[in-house]
């Protein structure tokens, strides 16, 4: 081979050899520019969905919390129907009682 060829040959070699050592010298930066720019553009989203599920926890606990609030009344109304009961039967013993003395007042009549 000629000179001049062998120094056209070394070139592209040397060439290539750069162009490869700078691309993959430079791919790291470019993976992280690629990763910043996602995140940079879907950041607002992300942030979005993240306060719209805090303010659904926020109304789930409330109506969690007005559930169990429900449930415990409920629970105390059943609770209570022995004192209903009471009631009842003292109720029904007070009409006994006036209708016994309403009676008692129109025999002495």
């Amino acid at each position: 081979m000629e000179e001049p060829e062998m120094q056209l040959k070394g070139k592209k070699v040397t060439d290539k050899f750069t162009e490869s050592v700078y691309v993959l010298a430079n791919e790291p930066s470019v993976a992280l520019y690629r990763l910043q720019e996602h995140v940079r553009r879907s950041l607002p989203e992300l942030a979005q969905h993240k306060a719209d599920m805090q303010r659904w926890e926020e109304q789930s606990q409330g109506a969690i919390y007005t559930v169990e609030y429900a449930c415990s009344a409920m629970k105390n109304l059943v609770d209570s129907s022995v004192y209903f009961r009471s009631i009842e039967g003292l109720l029904k013993q007070a009409i006994n009682i006036r209708d016994h003395m309403n009676a008692a007042a129109q025999s002495h009549r």
